[in-house]
């Protein structure tokens, strides 16, 4: 798609690569074109999985490109129509997006992290939201991580600015698994080829439910599921692969998914 990002795909996957050498920091043009090819793959019918990765070892992301806002670019500036990363603020994603986290995912690139359902780690990785020694808030990470870790342990992360290594992320359940550096695209992509042989609208249902459920009581949550109130709920009970996967389970044979 262009320099700083690249792309490659392969079958229902797509690879999205941030490559802005020395450190993968996003400024607001790179993130709008983060937005843009993240809507593609939103909205592309015969994708649906996607890996997250950036260039070189060393760094993730440094995150918001500070350069860049001395040169002009405003905090509060037009991201793109995912927000920054093109990955958070993105509406409707219903598809798994998988985080390949080699190096120093540091501030929005550790939020880049965040916005994925599934974060795989080479073991030299780590993590932090260094905005509280910058006097500024590290907003996405603030909603978003205490709700993926035990709260003290966020919390510790969030006014301290510390460092967390890919270990103690994995320990907290912050990270799904660490990998040798070596080791780790080779085990990212055998999970996206084995996401991309399963059932889009289940997955699509999945994404939806827990992400709206989250500003809903338990009860309203499964009211809106048996009242078929979601629209991926509702689209998954009509649909062929409902059957299917019902068909395939007494047939005892694999599924055939059509995500129709």
């Amino acid at each position: 798609m262009s320099d700083v990002i690249k792309t490659s795909r392969e079958g229902a996957i797509l690879e999205v690569t941030l490559d802005r050498p020395k450190a993968n920091a996003i400024d607001l043009k790179t993130s709008r074109l983060m937005g843009e090819t993240f809507r593609a793959f939103r909205d592309d019918p015969e994708l649906r999985v996607a890996i997250v990765k950036t260039a070189g070892e060393k760094f993730f992301s440094a995150g918001w490109d500070l350069k860049a806002a001395a040169d002009g670019d405003a905090v509060d500036g037009d991201y793109g129509v995912g927000g920054f990363g093109g990955l958070q603020e993105l509406r409707d994603l219903n598809k798994p997006v998988i985080a390949c986290v080699s190096g120093m995912a540091v501030g929005g690139g550790f939020e880049l992290a965040l916005s994925c359902d599934l974060i795989y780690a080479a073991d030299h990785s780590s993590f932090a939201l260094p905005e509280i020694r910058a006097g500024t808030l590290a907003d996405a990470a603030t909603i978003k991580l205490p709700k993926r870790i035990p709260y003290h342990v966020a919390m510790d992360l969030l006014l301290t600015g510390r460092w967390m290594d890919a270990l103690e992320a994995h320990r907290w359940g912050l990270v799904n698994e660490v990998h040798p550096v070596s080791q780790l695209e080779e085990r990212v992509w055998d999970v996206a080829r084995m996401l991309a042989g399963g059932p889009p609208l289940v997955f699509a249902a999945i994404k939806e439910v827990a992400r709206r459920a989250e500003a809903m009581e338990f009860q309203d949550a499964m009211n809106w599921i048996t009242k078929r109130k979601f629209r991926t709920v509702d689209e998954l009970y009509a649909s062929e692969d409902n059957l299917e996967g019902f068909r395939a389970f007494a047939e005892k044979r694999d599924p055939v998914w059509k995500g129709r």
